[in-house]
């Protein structure tokens, strides 16, 4: 079956720093841009992050750029999404998931979601 497991979630005072891990199993992992995407309260589901299947690019929603690295290790099929500098508005249940390509994100499988939660 296909899975996206994230970890690396917690509670962090602001300006501290995550590392959140999606590892992927039951697809072929290269065939897919893999995102994360956070949801706080009363909020929709955005856009974090993503990084492409095909040349590596990465992308950033301008809300975390310059604060959040997102990175890949293909042969363990796991994406990992370093946060930095991190602010109370981080606070969200992030998600990553397999997209069709980064320009787009559209979601072919989520994971269950990993809570991050930024004291101030």
């Amino acid at each position: 079956e296909v899975q996206l497991v994230e970890s690396g979630g917690g509670l962090v005072q602001a300006g501290g720093s995550l590392r959140l891990s999606c590892a992927a199993s039951g697809f072929t992992f290269d065939d897919y841009a893999i995102g994360w995407f956070r949801q706080a309260p009363g909020k929709e589901r955005e856009g974090v992050s993503c990084i492409s299947s095909s040349d590596g690019s990465t992308y950033y929603a301008d809300s975390v750029k310059g604060r959040f690295t997102i990175s890949s290790d293909n042969a363990k099929n796991t994406v990992y999404l370093q946060m930095n500098s991190l602010k109370p508005e981080d606070t969200a249940v992030y998600y990553c998931a397999a997209v069709d390509s980064c320009l787009l994100m559209g979601v072919d499988y989520w994971g269950q979601g990993t809570q991050v939660t930024v004291s101030s």
